[in-house]
């Protein structure tokens, strides 16, 4: 119990006292905070393996009045994902790289951000009621468009509008959505929705409501065709930022939907048409990066398409598919951010994020070109790495399911994330250079590439070592699903 409280309150108090502590210590003193956020999520994993959960209510009051947070398996791997992405990306970024080109961020303002958001990423994946799922939810939107707008420049300004215009939308829909289940039901609570989802009088009014909260996640996740806002946006962050943001928040918002669809909402009724949304993110996704020159933007379409597979596991809804899901959703937050990662390196040698512009990097960083080449391959899901678990259990479940025309869409994205992963290794590492003015044998600084091998050695200990993991998570009883309680023993859908 220590543990969680800790887990909520290290960020909080770290963005409290980035904004008084000197300038000098800002960045040894958020390294700290963000060390001792992975420390407590250890622990608290710990803790979970120990109890099966943890959980503790404040407020004073009981459950389900109080405000509840809960950490069992799923949710305690990834408060630990969480941390861990974070402390790499502040050892990432130690200087210069929190700038736009031509504007200076200001290095107060956005660890007292990026600390915001990562206290509401864990709140989000900890609460048990959905009006702080919805407090959280805009309190990291806070912080995010803080981060847009810090460099005061154009690119920034549009960026900010376009994130927020659709993500606004998204809020009040999610809002909406949460005040007509509390006037239906008189409860937020998600143990207690679980019940409710069981009365046949409420069921058709609450599948309403669910559809509208489903769908406000939706627009706040990038699915088809709400993404645009996604690649259009993104690019305009720092790169340790970018790698912060990509990495963490749309997978996140899988995360919520992962844990609703689990504990509180009935969503049998619309797993076809999400499963169909799925395929279609999936191929949206992956043939914008294929077409892409920009790294940032090709990273930026792979978001999309990995959301494809992320909602193909929720859509399918079973336990084996919800484990394959989870295990996706950790692999697919570390190579994503180390992708981003490597993309900064890159940009630091070269000073340049088009593939056009860039070349010659195998001869003279060859560690980076493997270690690039072992990430790369771990998002198309080729073994042995994280990736392949994940995707293998997702499709082994989709065709027992006899979801056939999903599970080869699924299957042509993994092609087509290959093509482009193979475009950026042949532009950017085997080609020759492509400028004489650049120098490319200068030495990687030690904090740019420790994070990434750090994330790179997961990676792999993740893909030779699997099992351990998938056992732990196929042992967390979280109602990921409801198999007790809707009679759905993840076989075919009727």
């Amino acid at each position: 119990m220590t543990a969680l409280i800790f887990a909520l309150l290290i960020p909080l108090s770290f963005a409290l006292g980035s904004g008084f502590v000197a300038q000098k210590w800002l960045r040894p003193f958020n390294l700290v905070g963000s060390s001792l956020l992975l420390v407590t999520a250890t622990v608290l994993l710990f803790e979970v393996v120990a109890n099966q959960s943890v959980s503790v209510a404040f407020g004073g009051w009981p459950s389900p009045v109080a405000i509840v947070f809960m950490a069992d398996g799923f949710s305690a791997l990834m408060v630990l994902s969480i941390a861990l992405v974070f402390f790499c990306v502040l050892l990432f970024a130690k200087t210069g790289l929190l700038k736009g080109r031509g504007a200076q961020y200001s290095e107060r303002l956005s660890f007292v951000l990026m600390q915001g958001v990562i206290a509401s990423a864990v709140a989000v994946s900890l609460t048990q009621d959905l009006f702080n799922l919805y407090v959280w939810f805009e309190l990291m939107l806070i912080g995010v468009l803080g981060l847009f707008v810090l460099a005061q420049r154009m690119q920034n300004k549009e960026a900010a509008i376009k994130y927020f215009s659709l993500n606004m939308l998204g809020t009040l829909l999610m809002l909406s959505a949460i005040g007509l289940i509390y006037g239906t039901t008189g409860h937020l609570n998600y143990e207690v929705l679980k019940q409710f989802a069981l009365d046949e009088n409420l069921s058709p009014q609450l599948e309403i409501y669910t559809g509208l909260l489903v769908l406000a996640l939706l627009m706040k996740i990038g699915a088809f065709p709400l993404f645009l806002w996604l690649p259009a946006t993104y690019h305009a962050l720092p790169l340790p930022l970018l790698a912060l943001i990509g990495g963490l928040l749309t997978k996140v918002t899988a995360f919520v939907l992962l844990r609703l669809s689990g504990f509180s909402l009935e969503l049998d009724s619309m797993s076809h048409l999400l499963g169909w949304i799925a395929v279609f993110t999936m191929l949206s996704g992956v043939i914008g990066a294929a077409y892409h020159w920009d790294l940032r933007r090709i990273l930026a379409f792979h978001i999309i398409s990995q959301v494809g597979f992320l909602l193909l596991g929720i859509a399918l809804l079973s336990h084996q598919a919800a484990v394959g899901t989870m295990l996706f959703l950790i692999h697919n937050v570390l190579v994503k951010t180390n992708l981003f990662l490597i993309v900064g390196v890159i940009w630091w040698l070269t000073k340049h994020y088009d593939l056009r512009q860039i070349g010659g990097l195998y001869p003279t960083h060859s560690m980076l070109a493997i270690l690039f080449l072992i990430n790369s391959m771990a998002l198309v899901g080729v073994p042995p790495t994280s990736g392949f678990w994940g995707k293998f259990l997702l499709l082994k479940e989709t065709f027992h399911q006899e979801f056939y025309f999903w599970a080869i869409a699924a299957l042509i994205t993994g092609l087509l994330t290959l093509y482009s992963m193979s475009k950026i290794w042949l532009e950017a590492f085997w080609k020759p250079a492509v400028s004489d003015s650049v120098n490319l044998n200068k030495a990687i600084p030690m904090h740019l590439t420790l994070p990434i091998i750090g994330l790179t050695v997961i990676v792999l200990l993740i893909g030779f070592y699997p099992e351990p993991l998938i056992q732990f998570l196929q042992g967390t009883e979280s109602g990921f699903y409801r198999d007790s309680i809707t009679g759905f023993e993840g076989g075919a859908h009727d």
